[in-house]
């Protein structure tokens, strides 16, 4: 054997060597890895590029069976959805769901809907204005940070054929620091070094094959 090539093999193998470490430092990525988008549905740039769940030889949509049971109320209506909108995607909903999340539920918490009004219905709207008014009636003041979705699901869809209306409700398991403080800066509530856990339902809306992507927040519950 000639030694260039028992060279070429030993760099080969030192090669190889360095990937498998870098994997077991940095691991693999998957899952939830673009970075979240402003609003459920928002619009891509032009040139971004994802995979195509187009149905292949009559089998089941990845994108669809991936978020809800196959053949269920659910996955007829996810599937009629993508009909109008064959650039629909499940996946990226619950993307651009779980920064919307973060962003609609710190500006209740910091008593400020003035960057989120737009993507709630006045109904919505008006429940979170309650709630915000009585605690400065009260002197109270919340404040939050937020640590992350834990969980995020769609645990239902819904669409009307004749209308072209458009619901999903999805389920959210997140982790926040909250304190409540009165006028006087006195907690009276919470503790700022305490994680603390919070579920919410949220149903997002949206009319299908409308020119705006944005998706709606019309409830909210638990």
């Amino acid at each position: 054997m000639s030694s260039s090539l028992i060279q070429i093999l030993v760099l080969a193998g030192i090669a190889i060597f360095l990937v498998l470490r870098l994997k077991s430092v940095l691991g693999t990525r998957d899952g939830f890895e673009k970075p979240p988008l402003p609003m459920p549905g928002a619009a891509k740039p032009e040139d971004d590029v994802r995979p195509d769940f187009a149905v292949i030889d009559g089998g089941p949509d990845p994108d669809i069976i991936d978020n809800v049971p196959d053949g269920s109320d659910a996955a007829v209506a996810l599937s009629a959805m993508k009909r109008v909108e064959p650039d629909f995607s499940v996946t990226d909903f619950l993307t651009g769901a779980r920064g919307a999340y973060e962003m609609i539920l710190m500006a209740f918490e910091n008593g400020d809907l003035t960057d989120v009004e737009p993507f709630l219905t006045g109904e919505v709207r008006d429940s979170f204005n309650d709630v915000i008014d009585m605690r400065a009636r009260e002197g109270l003041s919340i404040q939050a940070s937020f640590v992350g979705v834990r969980e995020i699901k769609l645990v239902d869809a819904r669409y009307d054929a004749e209308t072209s209306d458009a619901e999903m409700t999805v389920r959210f398991v997140a982790e926040l620091t909250s304190v409540v403080r009165n006028a006087a800066g006195e907690i009276v509530e919470g503790d700022p070094n305490e994680i603390k856990r919070q579920r919410d339902v949220w149903t997002f809306a949206r009319l299908m094959g409308a020119d705006d992507p944005n998706w709606l927040l019309v409830a909210t519950g638990e």
